[in-house]
């Protein structure tokens, strides 16, 4: 009976263990909507300990906006189509 060790199993999917160029691609052009999507995210993480100041809450809605268009822009491009990078199996 072959031993097979740890190296050897992680070394047979090696191919799989990067991501594809299209996977890379889909993912520069979802880039803006998740740098909004990450934003939003700090801008509550800052409120999470204490009483949102009006600074915080213009912050909040400046994010939330910028997610909406970010979101907007990449579904014009898809509706467009300037389809997604095909990414899949």
């Amino acid at each position: 009976m072959d031993q097979i060790t740890v190296a050897d199993a992680l070394t047979a999917f090696a191919p799989w263990m990067e991501p594809t160029a299209a996977e890379l691609d889909a993912i520069d052009v979802e880039m803006p909507l998740i740098r909004a999507d990450v934003e939003l995210l700090d801008a509550h993480i800052i409120t999470l300990d204490r009483t949102p100041t009006e600074l915080d809450e213009r912050r909040i809605r400046r994010a939330r906006r910028r997610v909406l268009a970010a979101r907007r822009d990449l579904t014009n491009r898809t509706a467009a189509g300037n389809e997604l990078p095909e990414v899949g199996a």
